[in-house]
């Protein structure tokens, strides 16, 4: 009896620790941290996209939606001098052309609100 109480405790005891590790987090991917700004159009705010344009409905501009417009005056954010739509919320290296990311001013972020 003592031998049958053990041999199940001993499996339960494998099987939870089996169990535990098979659940692991995604790795975080390496490289620069690149946010994904989205746009929208103020009249069709289920219209979106990835860069400033027009919305193919009405034909306004596209702006920074108001979650966007938010972040960005909390956070810091860094920016190509060459290639403006490549931004980062840490200083770094442009993927594109290798130069350093710089801070945007606050006059930047009310620029590319308008």
């Amino acid at each position: 009896m003592k031998k049958l109480v053990f041999l199940l405790i001993g499996i339960s005891v494998v099987f939870t620790t089996y169990s535990q590790t098979g659940k692991k987090p995604a790795p975080k991917s390496k490289g620069s941290a690149t946010m994904e700004v989205v746009y929208t159009c103020p009249m069709h705010p289920e219209v979106t996209s990835n860069k400033p344009g027009k919305c193919p409905k009405c034909g306004m501009d596209l702006i920074r939606s108001k979650k966007e417009q938010m972040k960005m005056d909390v956070m810091k954010i860094y920016t190509c001098p060459m290639h403006p739509d490549v931004t980062s919320d840490k200083p770094g290296k442009c993927p594109k052309c290798g130069m350093d990311l710089v801070e945007k001013k606050t006059d930047d972020k009310s620029k590319m609100e308008k």
